[in-house]
């Protein structure tokens, strides 16, 4: 992780994100950027909550940590997403691993300062309360879509979320990370690219998915990811 003391680019993403709807003026001069390389943890599980993150560009992968040391995919993030709600509101451990998939910029504050001054801010308490609703009803929605539909309903749904106006897609993350995401193996992904492909639906050229029957595609497509 890297500290970067750019003004410039921290008011960018203050104006871009309508930060100062959340935060005033005197927060803010507390605030700093923070930038992760590729493949660099953010956050870890079970580790203490230093800063409250803005995340305002990149990619990153959020993954909860289960007992057993294996984790379950929760969401890619590509839009600006907040770290650390629970965690700064109950002062407890770091729930989720927070791993960059692509280099990435996030908008730090000091946890200790909010928690100090700020948590009983009207105008942050409802960015908090926006933050978690939105984060429930996309697991509650996502997990759902995971348990009720076939690989090929939750795959097709994948693909279409993913559509271009070209009509094809660039898979920016991996298979495995896909087969993570829908709640599935590597092989059983593989093989249901490979149905959909031989029913002519889709071509697959490596990481790009070609749409050859769009309709179709979104007939098997029972709902969308959040």
């Amino acid at each position: 992780m890297k500290k970067i003391s750019n003004d410039t680019l921290l008011n960018k993403y203050i104006v871009k994100h309508n930060v100062k709807n959340i935060f005033d003026d005197n927060t803010l001069k507390y605030a700093q950027i923070h930038y992760y390389e590729k493949n660099e943890d953010i956050l870890q599980a079970d580790c203490e909550l230093n800063y409250y993150y803005l995340f305002v560009d990149g990619k990153i992968k959020i993954s909860y940590l289960l007992e057993n040391g294996k984790s379950i995919l929760l969401k890619f993030c590509t839009d600006f997403e907040s770290l650390g709600d629970l965690e700064l509101l109950n002062d407890i451990p770091i729930r989720c691993n927070v791993e960059a998939i692509e280099n990435t910029y996030l908008i730090a504050l000091p946890a200790k300062i909010l928690r100090d001054s700020y948590c009983d801010n009207p105008k942050f308490l409802k960015h908090i309360i926006n933050s978690l609703s939105n984060k429930l009803d996309a697991t509650c929605n996502n997990s759902s879509y995971n348990l009720v539909y076939p690989l090929i309903n939750r795959l097709s749904s994948y693909i279409v979320e993913h559509i271009t106006d070209k009509g094809y897609i660039q898979l920016n993350s991996s298979f495995k990370e896909i087969a993570q995401f829908l709640g599935t193996t590597y092989r059983h992904l593989n093989r249901t690219f490979n149905t959909l492909e031989s029913k002519g639906i889709i071509k697959c050229d490596d990481k790009t998915i070609y749409i050859l029957q769009e309709e179709e595609l979104k007939k098997l497509s029972k709902n969308l990811y959040i």
